[in-house]
């Protein structure tokens, strides 16, 4: 739904939509946190507590982590503060069983490390991290295993993350008596394949899509520029987005998307994640957070709408850009 300028509200607001087919509402703006660990650099719980009190405290309701994150470090980060801070009948947990784990077997060996690292007797949310091309693991063989885990009672839902559509068709008619509930994708303002095939599937399907990379790893928060890209020790800087020769057509999408946050009183950041809402009613973003502060700046995005014609804007700028993996 699109409101006028005059009508988009400036408050920190949050709102929540169903997950999948279920009754579970859920923060539309989540909160991930792959940034636990090694690969961003969150490795002081401190820190990672004051990142999940904030979230809790602006209405997010959905952290999302996977077993591989920091090597359960994430997980055992998010129990631990869960558990400190009180609030966990206020928090859906969502993880993740990477592909390298889905023998029948470790399946149910996996899942009870994620239950001890998480400090809980079930876990609202198991999904699979990626399909398990390098271990020729069967996708009936995982999926009943996590029917059973619900059967079980040791996990409430079912999801699968970076699932093309065939084989999303193919893990849920392995199913006989849940369904999958979500779907979890990189998809964002300036990557946006999955609007071909997975999202109207998931529209169609009435399956949530999580949104990984929904700021495209900073790309377009206004943070970088062609002049100013991430060290070479980052980790963004081996993503072709921050190419040079990409980075400078990706930026021009940019800088369409500060001009419409200046308009807003917004942050570049906010309207990014407010351009995916407003998009399709099933998408849930789950941007990361180094910082308390960042988190605060992310949950902005909800509460307020796009007009149509600063959507439209941003879409067509969007549309024309044209980004290649082949940089080496």
């Amino acid at each position: 739904m699109f409101y006028s300028t005059e009508e988009f509200s400036i408050c920190m607001t949050m709102e929540y939509r169903i997950l999948g087919k279920t009754r579970e509402k859920i923060s539309i703006i989540g909160l991930g946190t792959w940034q636990f660990g090694d690969a961003w650099g969150v490795k002081d719980y401190n820190v990672a507590k004051s990142i999940i009190e904030k979230a809790v405290e602006l209405g997010v309701n959905f952290i999302d982590t996977a077993a591989v994150y920091g090597r359960g470090l994430s997980e055992e980060f998010i129990g631990k503060a869960l558990k400190e801070l009180n609030v966990r009948d206020e928090v859906f947990i969502a993880t993740k069983l990477p592909g390298d784990f889905l023998s029948y077997e470790d399946v149910f060996r996996a899942t009870e490390k994620c239950l001890k690292r998480l400090q809980v007797d079930v876990i609202d949310l198991m999904q699979v991290h990626w399909p398990p091309a390098w271990h020729n693991f069967p996708t009936y063989e995982y999926m009943r295993a996590l029917e059973k885990l619900v059967d079980l009672g040791k996990i409430r839902y079912i999801g699968v993350s970076n699932f093309p559509v065939e084989m999303l068709e193919s893990a849920r008619n392995c199913l006989s008596k849940v369904d999958i509930v979500s779907n979890q994708i990189r998809y964002n303002v300036i990557e946006r394949d999955a609007e071909k095939e997975l999202i109207p599937y998931a529209e169609k399907n009435n399956i949530t899509v999580l949104a990984w990379s929904p700021l495209a790893k900073g790309a377009v928060t206004g943070k970088y520029t062609p002049d100013n890209l991430p060290e070479f020790t980052d980790v963004r800087r081996t993503d072709p987005i921050f190419h040079p020769d990409n980075f400078k057509e990706v930026y021009r999408v940019v800088e369409v998307i500060k001009e419409v946050a200046e308009k807003y009183n917004k942050t570049p950041a906010q309207v990014s994640l407010n351009w995916l809402i407003t998009s399709s009613r099933v998408v849930v973003p789950i941007p990361g957070a180094k910082r308390p502060e960042q988190v605060e700046d992310n949950v902005g995005a909800a509460g307020w709408r796009l007009s149509y014609e600063d959507w439209r804007r941003i879409e067509e700028a969007s549309r024309n850009l044209r980004i290649t993996r082949v940089v080496w």
